[in-house]
Protein backbone atom coordinates (compact mmCIF):
# COMPACT_ATOMS: atom_id res chain seq x y z
CA UNK A 1 0.00 0.00 0.00
CA UNK A 2 1.15 3.28 -0.88
CA UNK A 3 1.72 7.02 0.72
CA UNK A 4 -2.29 8.10 1.33
CA UNK A 5 -2.95 11.60 -0.21
CA UNK A 6 -2.69 14.57 2.43
CA UNK A 7 -3.87 17.02 3.62
CA UNK A 8 -7.11 15.01 3.61
CA UNK A 9 -9.13 18.56 3.70
CA UNK A 10 -8.39 22.24 4.51
CA UNK A 11 -8.05 22.56 8.55
CA UNK A 12 -8.68 25.89 10.92
CA UNK A 13 -6.05 24.53 13.26
CA UNK A 14 -4.30 27.53 14.64
CA UNK A 15 -1.96 28.12 12.55
CA UNK A 16 0.60 28.12 15.66
CA UNK A 17 0.03 24.86 16.70
CA UNK A 18 -0.06 23.83 12.84
CA UNK A 19 3.37 25.16 12.72
CA UNK A 20 4.96 23.08 15.52
CA UNK A 21 4.00 19.71 14.30
CA UNK A 22 6.41 17.23 12.95
CA UNK A 23 3.97 14.97 11.15
CA UNK A 24 5.15 11.31 9.15
CA UNK A 25 5.38 11.51 5.40
CA UNK A 26 1.97 11.10 5.07
CA UNK A 27 1.09 13.76 7.15
CA UNK A 28 0.05 12.38 10.21
CA UNK A 29 1.12 12.52 14.24
CA UNK A 30 0.54 9.58 16.34
CA UNK A 31 -1.80 10.21 19.29
CA UNK A 32 -1.79 8.30 22.27
CA UNK A 33 -5.19 7.84 24.12
CA UNK A 34 -4.40 7.98 27.90
CA UNK A 35 -7.05 7.43 30.46
CA UNK A 36 -6.83 11.07 32.54
CA UNK A 37 -7.21 9.81 36.25
CA UNK A 38 -4.94 6.16 36.57
CA UNK A 39 -2.70 6.70 33.56
CA UNK A 40 -4.19 3.75 31.73
CA UNK A 41 -2.40 3.75 28.48
CA UNK A 42 -5.25 3.01 26.83
CA UNK A 43 -4.68 3.17 22.20
CA UNK A 44 -2.62 4.76 19.68
CA UNK A 45 -4.55 6.37 16.90
CA UNK A 46 -3.36 8.71 13.94
CA UNK A 47 -4.28 12.64 13.43
CA UNK A 48 -3.19 14.97 11.16
CA UNK A 49 -4.16 18.55 11.34
CA UNK A 50 -8.32 18.59 10.80
CA UNK A 51 -8.54 15.43 13.55
CA UNK A 52 -6.74 18.04 15.94
CA UNK A 53 -8.90 20.51 15.56
CA UNK A 54 -12.20 18.85 15.53
CA UNK A 55 -10.49 16.84 18.88
CA UNK A 56 -9.75 20.19 20.23
CA UNK A 57 -12.68 22.22 19.71
CA UNK A 58 -15.44 19.62 20.54
CA UNK A 59 -14.15 17.74 23.14
CA UNK A 60 -14.30 14.18 21.56
CA UNK A 61 -11.43 12.45 20.56
CA UNK A 62 -11.34 12.48 16.37
CA UNK A 63 -8.58 10.29 14.38
CA UNK A 64 -7.62 9.31 10.63
CA UNK A 65 -8.37 5.73 9.81
CA UNK A 66 -5.86 4.92 7.73
CA UNK A 67 -7.62 1.61 6.51
CA UNK A 68 -10.67 3.35 5.90
CA UNK A 69 -8.81 6.17 4.79
CA UNK A 70 -11.43 8.54 7.11
CA UNK A 71 -12.30 10.72 9.84
CA UNK A 72 -13.50 9.08 12.43
CA UNK A 73 -15.18 10.25 16.08
CA UNK A 74 -14.33 7.21 18.89
CA UNK A 75 -17.36 5.92 19.88
CA UNK A 76 -19.57 7.88 17.51
CA UNK A 77 -20.91 3.63 16.15
CA UNK A 78 -19.38 1.36 19.26
CA UNK A 79 -21.21 4.16 22.19
CA UNK A 80 -17.25 3.79 23.33
CA UNK A 81 -16.45 7.49 23.62
CA UNK A 82 -13.44 9.42 24.50
CA UNK A 83 -14.03 12.66 26.21
CA UNK A 84 -10.85 15.17 25.97
CA UNK A 85 -9.67 16.03 29.33
CA UNK A 86 -6.29 17.68 27.57
CA UNK A 87 -3.98 17.45 24.73
CA UNK A 88 -0.38 17.77 24.92
CA UNK A 89 2.65 17.83 22.50
CA UNK A 90 5.89 15.37 23.19
CA UNK A 91 9.14 17.32 23.42
CA UNK A 92 9.54 16.90 19.60
CA UNK A 93 5.89 18.42 18.80
CA UNK A 94 5.85 14.32 16.68
CA UNK A 95 3.53 13.02 19.19
CA UNK A 96 0.21 13.88 21.13
CA UNK A 97 -0.54 12.69 24.16
CA UNK A 98 -4.37 12.86 24.68
CA UNK A 99 -5.76 12.52 28.19
CA UNK A 100 -9.40 11.02 28.22
CA UNK A 101 -12.23 9.59 30.25
CA UNK A 102 -12.58 6.35 28.35
CA UNK A 103 -16.48 5.47 28.57
CA UNK A 104 -16.45 1.31 27.72
CA UNK A 105 -13.77 -0.03 25.66
CA UNK A 106 -11.00 1.58 24.17
CA UNK A 107 -9.72 -1.39 21.72
CA UNK A 108 -11.81 -2.22 18.95
CA UNK A 109 -11.55 -6.04 19.31
CA UNK A 110 -14.06 -4.97 22.56
CA UNK A 111 -10.89 -4.81 25.80
CA UNK A 112 -10.50 -2.05 27.73
CA UNK A 113 -7.07 -1.12 26.09
CA UNK A 114 -5.45 -2.07 23.08
CA UNK A 115 -2.34 -3.36 24.85
CA UNK A 116 -3.16 -5.78 27.44
CA UNK A 117 -3.63 -8.82 25.10
CA UNK A 118 -0.05 -9.82 23.76
CA UNK A 119 2.22 -9.05 26.45
CA UNK A 120 5.98 -9.66 25.28
CA UNK A 121 8.48 -11.73 27.91
CA UNK A 122 10.92 -9.08 29.25
CA UNK A 123 14.66 -10.87 30.25
CA UNK A 124 15.73 -9.16 33.14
Amino acid sequence: MGPMSTPRTPSDLDPAIAARLKRSADGLVPAIAQQYDTGEVLMLGWMDDEALHRTLTTGRCTYWSRSRNEYWVKGDTSGHVQHVKSVALDCDADTLLVKVDQVGAACHTGTRTCFDADVLPVSQ
